[in-house]
């Protein structure tokens, strides 16, 4: 299990690399009954919910692999809070997952959709 503070740096580790790319932070760790969402940004028109998942090792399956459907579920129906919460001004929205480990960070644009 990751202590918070670990899981805290890879967030800000997530933001930093972002922000790098052009995107521009809106909220941090948004809570709901349903869920968390770690980071919301926006990224020119979009507003973009991003999982941040940090792994050591990939023994127990990869970052990316960890944001399984029933996590997307509680991440779109905290994003759908928000939206309720919160209307946007933003002509379209995504949702991304930053994976790290201890070399690298992946991110992946558009990582899964409300079907």
């Amino acid at each position: 299990m990751l202590s918070t503070k670990t899981g805290q740096d890879a967030e800000q580790q997530a933001l930093a690399y972002l922000e790098k790319h052009g995107l521009t932070l809106v909220t941090k760790n948004y809570h709901s009954r349903r869920g968390e969402i770690d980071l919301i940004m926006e990224d020119k028109n979009s507003l973009v919910f991003i999982e941040v998942r940090y792994r050591q090792s990939t023994k127990y399956g990869s970052a990316l692999e960890s944001v399984n459907r029933q996590k997307q579920m509680r991440i779109i129906h905290t994003a759908q809070h928000y939206l309720q919460q919160h209307p946007s001004k933003h002509s379209a929205y995504r949702f991304d997952v930053v994976a790290l480990n201890p070399t690298d960070i992946d991110w992946v644009k558009d990582a899964f959709q409300l079907n």
